[in-house]
């Protein structure tokens, strides 16, 4: 079980008053999965909360993956929004959280954007190259009418980041690290609530952009928040019934929010599944 001193809930709550999740948030000490409660909390018609939890026993990473969650070790949270937005909109909210998380990891620990704390489309957080949080987002629509296009009726967005660790499994340990293992030891601080409250305040920041269509911040200056987004050479991994692995150079996003690919066979590709490595 995490120790109880580990988070402060009650100091995230007042932190936090100024946004919408204030009074919304749940802590458990084990849980399989902070992304279940949210979804069920959303089925029963609930559309704002936060659940955070010490460990989690079957918590999920994209694709098939499971993400590594031990007690202690890490921040794992559920948030659980309906902004009244388009689904077409909705569809670079993985995106733009990373830029909240990213930005609380950079303003708590000084770590500079992207140089140390990057960003690899849509979902990874890496610190100094290696993976040190992800982002997994599952939505849900109200269909489209004769007068409006399909409407996001909610989203949950779940967040994993490694905070205290200092060893992983052994298929781990070459891709992944924690803020332990980056930062000064005198500089590291075991508790949690200081980057629950800052992602949550960014959160709120970046859903209100979505809300209000104000969004030119992200579209315009990519570089400044991911250095995978135009120029890097990457390897676009295979998902299961996904077209096959290539190689390319990434050429910004289309419309959609989604990556384009220059492609070593001379066709530009659009990235709609499929994971980004370094080739």
């Amino acid at each position: 079980m995490i120790p109880d001193d580990l988070l402060d809930l009650s100091a995230v709550e007042q932190n936090i008053a100024s946004t919408q999740f204030v009074g919304h948030l749940h802590y458990l000490a084990t849980t399989p999965s902070t992304n279940d409660l949210a979804l069920a909390a959303a089925q029963s018609g609930a559309r704002c909360g936060v659940w955070i939890a010490g460990e989690q026993t079957a918590g999920r990473g994209r694709g098939n993956h499971t993400w590594h969650s031990p007690a202690g070790d890490g921040l794992y949270l559920s948030v659980l929004i309906a902004p009244p937005i388009p689904m077409q909109s909705a569809l670079s909210l993985s995106f733009t959280t990373a830029i909240a998380v990213q930005s609380a990891i950079a303003s708590v620990f000084g770590f500079r954007i992207p140089d140390q704390i990057d960003i690899r489309w849509p979902n990874d957080l890496l610190l100094n190259g290696k993976k040190v949080g992800g982002i997994l987002i599952d939505t849900a629509s109200n269909p489209a009418t004769p007068s409006q296009p399909a409407t996001l009726r909610y989203a949950i967005i779940g967040i994993g980041i490694n905070l205290n660790q200092t060893s992983f499994p052994p298929e781990l340990e070459p891709i992944a690290t924690s803020l332990r293992r980056e930062l000064p030891q005198p500089a590291v601080s075991r508790r949690a609530e200081p980057l629950a409250t800052a992602i949550l305040l960014a959160l709120d920041q970046e859903v209100h952009h979505h809300a209000t269509d104000k969004l030119q911040h992200v579209t315009c200056n990519l570089v400044h928040f991911s250095s995978w987004i135009v120029g890097k050479r990457v390897r676009v991994e295979a998902r299961q019934d996904g077209p096959a692995s290539y190689t390319g150079v990434t050429a910004g996003l289309d419309p959609n929010g989604f990556l384009r690919v220059n492609g070593d066979d001379g066709q530009l590709h659009t990235v709609h599944s499929g994971g980004l490595r370094e080739p």
